[in-house]
C-alpha cells in the first residue's frame, strides 16, 4: 500500500521542503476528496515525511488533524488509512451546517456594530477580482473569512464555537467546490444576497440567504463524495 501512496502522490507536485502542518493537511485533504487517494490506503509517516521533506512529528500532527476531520482513520498497532466519507454522512454535516450559518446570518444581521457590516461588504466586493481572476485558492481562502465573519457577527461564544467546529470537518470539501466551473461566481452571488441583508439589518432574509447557500455547496460538494 505505500507504493500505491507514493504512485498517487507522484501524479502532481502538491508540496515542497519546509511544508507546514497547515499545508500537508490541505494537500493530503485535496487528494483524499478529489480522488487522488482512495477509501483504505495506508498513510505511512515514514513516506509521507520523505515526501514533504520534514520529520515525522508534523506529519503524525497532520495526521491527527486529518483524523479530526474525519478524513483519516486509526487503527491501534497500524498506519493510518484513508477514510470512507460517504454521501449520506456527508449531507449530515452539511444539514448541521446549513442551520447553523442561518443561526449566525440572523444574529449577525441583528448583532453586528457598523464597522463590522462595512467591513462585511467591503471583503465582499473586493472579492469580485478574485473571481474575475479565476484565482480559486484566494478565493477559498477569502471564502473562509467571509464566514469566519458571520460567525463572529453573531457575537455568540458558543455558537462561534459549534459552527467552527463543523466547518473544520467540511473544511476540504468545501473548498474542492471551487474546483467546479462557475463556482466561484454562483459562490460570489449567494455571497451578496447575504451582505444585503445584513447591511439592511433583515434579520429572517439573512437567515433564509445563509441556509439556501450552504445547501447549494452541499450539492456542489456530493460530486466529491463516495456513496
Amino acid at each position: 500500500m505505500e507504493g500505491t501512496l507514493l504512485r498517487q502522490t507522484r501524479k502532481r507536485e502538491v508540496v515542497r521542503a519546509g511544508t507546514t502542518v497547515e499545508q500537508m493537511v490541505r494537500a493530503i485533504a485535496d487528494l483524499i476528496v478529489t480522488g487522488g487517494l482512495s477509501p483504505g490506503d495506508r498513510l505511512d509517516e515514514g513516506s509521507l515525511a520523505d515526501r514533504f521533506a520534514v520529520s515525522r512529528t508534523p506529519v503524525r500532527e497532520a495526521l491527527r488533524e486529518l483524523g479530526a476531520m474525519g478524513l483519516v482513520r486509526r487503527e491501534p498497532n497500524r498506519s493510518a488509512a484513508v477514510a470512507n466519507v460517504s454521501e449520506h454522512y456527508l449531507h449530515s454535516m452539511f444539514e448541521a451546517m446549513a442551520e447553523l450559518e442561518r443561526i449566525c446570518a440572523r444574529l449577525a444581521a441583528e448583532r453586528m456594530t457598523v464597522d463590522e457590516r462595512r467591513s462585511l461588504e467591503l471583503e465582499h466586493r473586493n472579492s469580485m477580482r478574485l473571481v474575475h481572476a479565476g484565482r480559486q485558492e484566494d478565493y477559498a481562502a477569502h471564502n473562509t473569512d467571509f464566514h469566519t465573519r458571520l460567525y463572529l457577527g453573531a457575537h455568540n461564544d458558543h455558537i462561534f464555537e459549534l459552527v467552527t467546529t463543523t466547518r473544520a470537518r467540511l473544511a476540504p470539501f468545501r473548498s474542492a467546490q471551487f474546483r467546479l466551473p462557475g463556482r466561484l461566481a454562483k459562490s460570489f452571488e449567494e455571497h451578496d444576497l447575504i451582505v444585503e441583508a445584513i447591511m439592511r439589518a433583515d434579520a429572517e432574509a439573512a437567515g433564509r440567504a445563509a441556509f439556501h447557500h450552504v445547501e447549494i455547496v452541499s450539492d456542489a460538494s456530493s460530486v466529491f463524495a463516495r456513496s
